[in-house]
């Protein structure tokens, strides 16, 4: 009995982790961002807590809408599709908004994918939407302006 109670304890403990880890998570700032002539305003994910929820549990995703993840500090970045509903294209970008990778991933896929070179960002689009606007490796990325959350 005494152990069936320390088990219902550590789950409901468990549970309110994380319910307080999703519900802050919820609370992206954004970010406007430049490709050549292409302006746009994406979600942008900036803290470890953000970067983990990123777009999971998103059932769709409008045209030209994304997010933006900025790491601490740069590095050979990875990503999964872990509770992510729709497939993504996601382009990794170094500091200076330079793109070295664009990799296609697909719903609920737990293969880890990583940037080939040290990045600072990643930014997760609709599928062939880099490839629609002719947006390739090698480009530059500009970031105009970021707003954290209240």
């Amino acid at each position: 009995m005494f152990m069936q109670k320390i088990k219902v304890g550590a789950l409901l403990v468990l549970l309110l982790f994380s319910i307080r880890f999703y519900a802050n998570a919820d609370e992206f700032g954004s970010a406007k961002i430049s490709f050549n002539d292409i302006t746009l305003d994406v979600e942008y994910a900036n803290t470890f807590e953000m970067r983990a929820k990123g777009l999971m549990f998103r059932k769709s995703l409008c045209a030209d809408c994304g997010m933006l993840f900025r790491y601490d500090s740069p590095r050979i970045a990875s990503m999964w599709m872990k509770n992510t509903f729709i497939p993504l294209d996601v382009a990794f970008i170094t500091a200076d908004g330079t793109i070295t990778d664009i990799i296609s991933m697909k719903p609920h896929d737990l293969t880890s994918i990583r940037s080939t070179e040290v990045v600072q960002y990643a930014l997760e689009m609709n599928p062939g939407w880099f490839t629609k606007r002719d947006i390739q490796v090698g480009e530059k990325l500009t970031i105009v302006a970021t707003h954290d959350p209240d």
